[in-house]
């Protein structure tokens, strides 16, 4: 006999997942992320000059290698994500090895605008040793500079 108060055992077993702790979990963690990605920025501080020039044109698929110089006068070597403090007798060296895998490997040259001009021309002349024929100079635009 049932009535209105049988409890029957006629309840199915849910087959459905609770999704809501999951959804919790991925929110916090992308809050997390969103703070802590802003941190993860490398570099060497460079304050560069600001000049009005012509950007250099696109160069697809090559990659180019950044030597730069700091305000103390430290060199660093980059070739896309991975910058490396190295010796101006160390930056022969490795240029060559990168040349020689990748010809076409173009070079810049960032150097604070606080450094002595002497300081870029000696890097300038180690490149030219490494057989670099042509290098490129990274600058700013002026901060009043209209955008084109």
């Amino acid at each position: 006999m049932q009535g209105p108060f049988h409890r029957g055992s006629s309840r199915k077993p849910m087959g459905e997942i609770n999704v809501v702790p999951f959804i919790d979990v991925m929110l916090v963690l992308l809050v997390i992320f969103m703070i802590t990605a802003p941190m993860l920025t490398q570099g060497v501080q460079v304050d560069l000059p600001q000049v009005t020039s012509e950007p250099i044109e696109e160069m697809e698929d090559r990659e180019p290698i950044v030597v730069s110089v700091d305000r103390e006068g430290q060199y660093y070597l980059s070739l896309g994500d991975e910058e490396t403090p190295v010796s101006l007798d160390d930056i022969a060296d490795r240029i060559i090895v990168i040349l020689d895998r990748r010809p076409d490997t173009p070079v810049m040259v960032r150097g604070d605008r606080n450094v002595s001009y002497g300081q870029v021309v000696t890097l300038m002349s180690t490149l030219q040793v490494a057989g670099v024929s042509n290098v490129g100079l990274i600058s700013e635009p002026p901060s009043g500079a209209d955008e084109n």
